[in-house]
């Protein structure tokens, strides 16, 4: 059935065209979009579904992840970044086969869409075993093998040849070119990212940037430069780029990242966790960036759910700047949809409840001791709600999570064979 009805649906639509929540409400889904918002529709031939007392929210949007990386979730506390990295992520990485990037790429796409997120910006490898999955599942996806200089030329070409071959079989909208950091990457090697960029006209360059001073201090040793944002400069000007954590930046980052078609994806939770600090969120806004929000990869970001991001973000704002008005649950809840999806360059047909737009969309069900009294909504959604809240997911017109349950997706089998997989890596303890 090709059409959806929404009734009598508490809306906040994220759009400049509605009141932030409009009551008893309408929208009609048909072929993908959503083609009517209003009141009192009527149309034969059409599943609807009971909304009321519910609140619909565009689908929301994870500009920063890593999905597979549930496989290292809780594993590795207590980690800088750059131990966590060389001492256990990428000697585990090595290890992992196919079959383990499957498996942990289904969990982490189930873990999203359980908790409402419907599109993901991804970073990592096996890139082929993660669109698989995403395809399997519906979730929107956008995602590339991560670029990272090695000593090996010809593991190098292969990644390159990784990337081109995803642009033949899928064209260059869900296709970024991912470069893994500027620490990692020499000049040469940046220099042939570019020109692979320019090559396969890719619309999206992902880049993790100042996540940490060490970061910082091997970007200016490598590229020979006194702020880390002069190598975006110098390489990236006609790119359309998001940058993943900017932690570390300077007034002069802040600056010549003015002069660049940037966006940010805040990742608070994994930054956190790491010890690297708190991104000046507000200086950001201040400079017209737009924010969007990132789980990162479970090992650090703990999951996949952008509303808890969103919920951490907004207090931690108000925290480090002492200012309970520098960040409010409206504020944030852009950051998790129509910002993200302005991040992504997708918020032609994402990131908001508007007619002709995809049909992105969570159903929320605030119907608990956590989430009651509901004095304001919005708050609510943000401040208390989890993923039992979420009763309905759609992506682009179907239905994938119903009465908070997974469509044609058995859960306990899934987090079984996931178990017995971290085993078999000797990352379970118990």
């Amino acid at each position: 059935m090709s059409r959806i009805l929404i009734k009598n649906c508490n809306l906040i639509s994220m759009s400049n065209k509605y009141d932030k929540v409009v009551k008893n409400i309408d929208i009609l889904i048909h072929n993908k979009k959503i083609i009517e918002v209003g009141k009192n529709i009527k149309i034969s031939g059409t599943k609807v579904i009971n909304a009321t007392n519910k609140y619909v929210l565009p689908g929301l949007i994870n500009c920063h992840t890593h999905i597979p990386m549930n496989v290292f979730k809780e594993a590795v506390d207590g980690y800088s970044l750059q131990d966590w990295l060389t001492k256990v992520i990428w000697p585990i990485e090595d290890k992992l086969t196919n079959n383990d990037m499957y498996w942990f790429t289904k969990l982490g796409v189930m873990e999203s869409l359980i908790s409402g997120v419907t599109t993901i910006n991804d970073m990592y490898f096996k890139t082929d075993q993660i669109i698989k999955v995403c395809n399997e599942l519906g979730i929107n996806w956008i995602t590339s093998p991560t670029l990272i200089e090695t000593k090996d030329k010809k593991k190098d070409d292969d990644k390159f040849n990784q990337v081109r071959n995803l642009v033949n079989q899928y064209g260059n909208k869900n296709v970024s070119l991912c470069i893994h950091g500027l620490y990692t990457c020499s000049p040469n090697y940046l220099t042939k990212c570019v020109g692979l960029a320019k090559e396969l006209n890719l619309k999206l360059l992902h880049i993790h940037f100042c996540e940490n001073d060490n970061e910082v201090k091997q970007i200016k040793k490598i590229h020979h430069v006194k702020h880390p944002s002069e190598v975006l400069l110098r390489y990236f000007k006609d790119y359309k780029i998001i940058l993943a954590h900017c932690v570390k930046l300077s007034n002069t980052d802040f600056k010549n990242l003015k002069k660049l078609d940037c966006t940010i994806s805040y990742n608070p939770i994994t930054n956190c966790k790491l010890g690297c600090g708190f991104a000046n969120v507000n200086k950001m806004k201040q400079s017209n960036i737009v924010v969007g929000l990132g789980t990162d990869g479970d090992g650090s970001g703990c999951n996949q759910s952008i509303m808890n991001v969103a919920r951490f973000a907004c207090l931690l704002q108000k925290g480090i700047n002492e200012n309970p008005t520098s960040s409010n649950a409206y504020d944030v809840l852009k950051m998790a949809t129509i910002n993200g999806a302005k991040a992504l360059k997708i918020d032609e047909t994402k990131g908001s409840i508007d007619i002709n737009k995809d049909a992105d969309l969570v159903l929320y069900d605030l119907n608990d001791i956590m989430t009651n009294p509901i004095n304001d909504p919005i708050s609510d959604i943000v401040y208390n709600s989890s993923y039992n809240n979420v009763d309905t997911v759609i992506v682009n017109g179907k239905i994938l999570i119903s009465n908070r349950k997974p469509i044609n997706v058995d859960i306990n089998r899934l987090i079984n064979k996931c178990n017995k997989l971290s085993i078999k890596l000797k990352l379970t303890n118990g």
